[in-house]
């Protein structure tokens, strides 16, 4: 069989091998080497920064990706918060288990995940030990520095990178500095400089070394953008002129019985309306440079003769509400405008055109990769492999939630996700979200449960309709996954009965 052969049929591969696991131990996170004796494929993951699902219609790259590939309705955030939901996909494990639920302080941030030793064991480490070139480009953690002094490292790089290109504070998209594999590079004002356009050449260059090495490669490319302040490029920075925020039914509107965070929001002022109008056109704008730089990866994958043992999955940290539920810009909430965001698969054996809407998590992508690249996966992982789900959309014993965990509210005025006023700032939370309906239950003791397939915007709180037996099988259910650790545990408390 060719190459080419052996990369379109891996994804039927591991599906195989995980039924078989699966009769035998009843628990699809548990695998053999599902690609023993084929071809190692290459994996490009590109992560971009805060990106709502409504951005990606102004993507015309993404959109072909996903029309050459799968799509999952379903793909929930442990976190709407960039830190902890970037520890969950590194690690594949949820907040409580990483011990990472904001972007600095003793609960989250690059230092709580560098002093409790997560670097040591994520995917990165799995990849490289399985034989891959490993790069990160672009954003790593909340609160890395390039110059970052660590474990006796000078510009500090973290285990099981083989090529390190990463900012710190790279949200300008300019005037920055970059960690390249031990060398703080810095970069200027110039076009050329742009942040985003580095880091496609970066990848460019990446992909086309290994590719001449025949060494598989995992490549992940982390773009700041559409990050506030929402810089776009030079090219487009006058594009798309008199384009409007949407306002759907959400927008400047309250979810009956709102929580109390939430409860005492203004209507959205005429200047508000103005300010969210013109942050959405400049991240429609951000978001360019980041669709062409997906098409130069492609261009890149074709010519350096490797596009047919590639995959590409697309995705984003978090999400973004831009005026729904009165709020200004921001994220952290557990409103699906913040949580769902999109995935998408991409590859030689995937369906084209396909949509998935079974429940996936950001700490299944962990295992998903190891999985295809023939890795171990280590137990104490919550996340699972989404293999099966290329060919079956939604198995009958796959789980049936998502877990979703915030601390808050952010009080931090130096964190860059620091709330503005009157965008959302939450106190801490933690939710179930399943393909139905979605159930948070606050620190203070306020509760949400919206029916999302009768209320697919989330603006009627029906919590207290609901029969006493209801609520406390969604406490009890929700107790059991904030307490689950490793496979086995995560895996049976997300199956709901309800």
């Amino acid at each position: 069989m060719s190459a080419n052969g052996l990369a379109r049929s891996r994804w039927a591969v591991a599906a195989t091998a995980l039924a078989l696991v699966t009769t035998a131990c009843a628990l699809p996170g548990a695998r053999a080497a599902s690609n023993a004796g084929h071809a190692k494929p290459n994996i490009v993951f590109v992560l971009t920064d805060d990106l709502a699902t409504n951005l990606v219609q102004y993507m015309p790259h993404v959109q072909a990706l996903a029309k050459a590939g799968t799509s999952f309705s379903n793909y929930t955030v442990t976190d709407s918060l960039c830190c902890p939901s970037r520890s969950s996909l590194f690690s594949g494990r949820f907040p409580h288990d990483t011990g990472i639920y904001t972007n600095g302080g003793n609960d989250g941030g690059f230092g709580t995940f560098h002093a409790r030793g997560e670097e040591k064991d994520t995917v990165a480490t799995s990849l490289q030990q399985a034989g891959y070139r490993t790069g990160m480009m672009g954003k790593y953690l909340n609160g890395y520095q390039p110059a970052s002094t660590l474990d006796g490292q000078a510009d500090y790089v973290p285990p099981g990178w083989s090529t390190w290109d990463v900012a710190g504070d790279g949200y300008p998209e300019f005037n920055y500095d970059l960690n390249e594999n031990h060398k703080v590079v810095h970069y200027g004002s110039q076009p050329k400089d742009y942040l985003t356009d580095v880091l496609s050449g970066k990848a460019s260059d990446f992909i086309t070394s290994s590719a001449t090495a025949h060494s598989p490669f995992f490549l992940e490319v982390a773009t700041f953008a559409p990050h506030a302040p929402y810089t776009p490029a030079p090219a487009d920075a006058n594009s798309f002129p008199g384009l409007t925020a949407p306002e759907g039914p959400a927008y400047d509107t309250l979810p009956t019985d709102p929580p109390a965070w939430l409860a005492g929001r203004a209507p959205l002022t005429a200047q508000e309306q103005q300010n969210i109008d013109t942050s959405f056109r400049k991240r429609v704008q951000a978001v360019q440079a980041v669709d062409r730089m997906i098409a130069s990866i492609e261009h890149t994958l074709s010519t350096a003769g490797v596009a047919g043992d590639t995959d590409i999955v697309f995705s984003s940290d978090n999400g973004y509400h831009m005026g729904e539920y009165r709020l200004n810009p921001g994220k952290m909430t557990a409103f699906d405008t913040d949580v769902n965001v999109p995935l998408i698969v991409s590859g030689p054996g995937v369906p084209a055109g396909r949509t998935s809407s079974a429940p996936v998590e950001n700490i299944d992508l962990r295992p998903t990769f190891a999985d295809l690249a023939g890795a171990n996966t280590p137990t104490d992982v919550d996340g699972h492999t989404l293999a099966r789900l290329l060919t079956d959309d939604n198995p009958a014993d796959w789980r049936t939630a998502a877990l979703i965990e915030h601390h808050g509210p952010d009080t931090n005025p130096d964190d860059p996700d620091f709330p503005a006023a009157n965008s959302g700032n939450p106190t801490s939370y933690e939710a179930l979200r399943t393909a139905a309906y979605t159930y948070v239950e606050y620190s203070d003791g306020g509760t949400e449960y919206y029916d999302r397939r009768s209320d697919p915007h989330e603006l009627h709180n029906t919590v207290k309709q609901l029969p006493a037996a209801t609520l406390t099988a969604l406490h009890d259910d929700l107790r059991a996954m904030t307490a689950c650790h490793g496979q086995v545990s995560c895996w049976h408390a997300a199956h709901l009965a309800h």
